[in-house]
């Protein structure tokens, strides 16, 4: 945020991909295996359930950059179903897929990822695609309860939601020490009772796991193999698997558009929080929708029914007004936008630049001062210092075929509604006239008009209008 403070600066935003870091030299290899062969046929979409986004981000790739964060050695996801969906959206991200062809539980589900970890050292973390915001700190609290010195072989994540819906129970016995686990179909009422939620993820002793999952049957209601029955395993190994508590949040998953949506407002609810306690101003919290990737900086104020779509940075002391939509644009330090202005990908708006009320900008650049005040397109321009652009202007950008560049020189001034036919140079300081339509390069500090010379006819109002009348009979 910073840099875009600098005098003048025009900063492109640019997305960048998480990248896999270091693990911290203490802690052990681990990989991590995420389940995404459910059919998701709740969610009524020919789009993958875990490709659904939540703050223009899908959910699968909200939870794969926080294990990026975290190093880990193998990263498999699971797929059924839709399965090339998902390879697409993991495309360059090193992430292994491995197939699940028929649905016969998440126990099956993650044997099928045996030949993806084979040779892999360390834990497991088992993983959910449509449980997207499990935390990288809750994920460490995993591995390392893991690895302390009771080996407990498997740690699950557990959480206390106020409706406990039909998810399965743990029951614990001494301190964190898990006493049972079972579904919530198989559970008694006493059972069913219990606050203490499996949220399905889990963190497994890598050299254990598949030989443990070898031993889990399918004797239940659903004669499915069921990854918590690993648990019980474990228990007979006399590994001791233990439970750690996470919020509620972290652990929520998705399989209806009702549950989709209600998870975009707690991740909403909590964004903006999070800008307000960063130190931008949200004049209407509740009104303001955030991407996965925006960036505010300090002092800026956001009034409100003002949406962020992706790649959006904002720089210190902005003010971007009410009913504004921004997406993939860099916006400086004390630029003023709207109201109901729109910035589409490529909008570069430099220090103290103001776009006004139904302006739109794409792939252009506003240099530092420059205005665009009023019921303007700017598009595929780069628009010089303290240039003013007149309302009603439209840079002419595409000829049916190709896109073209408009370049608007500092100081210039546009005169309203003027049309500027690209590929077209305003130099500097020069001024248009309004109401051209300007298709020629202007020379700096020239004047350019284009438009039909304007005649006077003395009389001639009067005359149509009595003519008009009399044929309607009127006197």
């Amino acid at each position: 945020m910073e840099g875009l403070g600098n005098s003048g600066a025009l900063l492109l935003w640019k997305r960048v991909r998480p990248r896999a870091k270091a693990r911290p030299m203490n802690q052990p290899p681990f990989s991590v295996v995420v389940l995404a062969a459910g059919q998701g046929t709740r969610m009524r979409s020919d789009r993958h359930k875990v490709l659904h986004p939540i703050a223009d981000k899908p959910m699968l790739l909200h939870l794969l950059d926080t294990v990026a964060k975290m190093g880990a050695e193998r990263q498999v996801v699971v797929g059924g179903k839709g399965r090339e969906q998902i390879q697409a959206a993991l495309d360059g991200r090193g992430v292994t897929t491995a197939l699940q062809a028929e649905q016969n539980g998440t126990a099956h589900a993650v044997q099928m990822a045996q030949a993806a970890l084979d040779g892999a050292a360390g834990p497991v973390l088992i993983l959910y695609g449509d449980t997207p915001f499990v935390t990288e700190a809750t994920l460490q609290r995993m591995l390392d309860r893991l690895s302390a010195a009771d080996t407990p072989g498997v740690v699950v994540l557990a959480s206390s939601p106020d409706d406990g819906k039909s998810y399965g129970r743990v029951i614990l016995g001494d301190g964190d020490r898990i006493a049972k686990m079972v579904e919530y179909k198989d559970a008694s009422e006493d059972e069913r009772a219990v606050r203490l939620c499996n949220s399905g993820m889990m963190a497994v002793d890598g050299a254990a796991l598949f030989g443990w999952l070898a031993e889990v049957g399918n004797d239940n209601a659903g004669h499915e193999y069921y990854l918590p029955d690993v648990v019980m395993v474990a228990m007979r190994k006399r590994r001791h698997p233990v439970a750690i508590e996470g919020e509620p949040f972290e652990t929520a998953g998705v399989n209806s558009r009702a549950e989709l949506a209600h998870l975009e407002l707690d991740w909403q609810r909590r964004r903006r929080e999070q800008a307000l306690e960063d130190g931008a101003t949200l004049i209407d919290p509740e009104s303001v929708w955030f991407s996965a990737d925006t960036r505010l900086g300090r002092d800026c104020t956001i009034e409100p029914h003002v949406v962020f779509g992706p790649g959006v940075e904002i720089a210190d002391g902005a003010v971007i007004h009410a009913f504004c939509h921004i997406e993939g644009a860099s916006i400086a330090r004390g630029c003023s936008v709207g109201p109901f202005a729109r910035l589409r990908p490529g909008a570069v708006l430099g220090e103290g630049a103001k776009v006004g009320n139904f302006v739109e900008i794409k792939q252009a650049t506003l240099g530092l001062g420059a205005k665009v005040n009023h019921l303007s397109y700017i598009g595929d321009a780069a628009v010089g210092e303290k240039a003013n652009i007149g309302a009603g202007t439209i840079t002419c950008n595409y000829d049916g075929f190709a896109k073209h560049k408009t370049e608007i020189g500092a100081g210039a001034f546009i005169g309203s509604n003027s049309a500027l036919v690209a590929p077209v140079t305003i130099g500097d300081g020069a001024i248009v006239g309004a109401g051209s339509v300007i298709t020629k390069h202007v020379a700096a500090d020239s004047l350019a008009v284009a438009r039909g010379e304007q005649r006077g006819f003395t009389g001639w109002a009067k005359r149509f209008r009595d003519k008009a009348l009399a044929k309607k009979g009127v006197k």
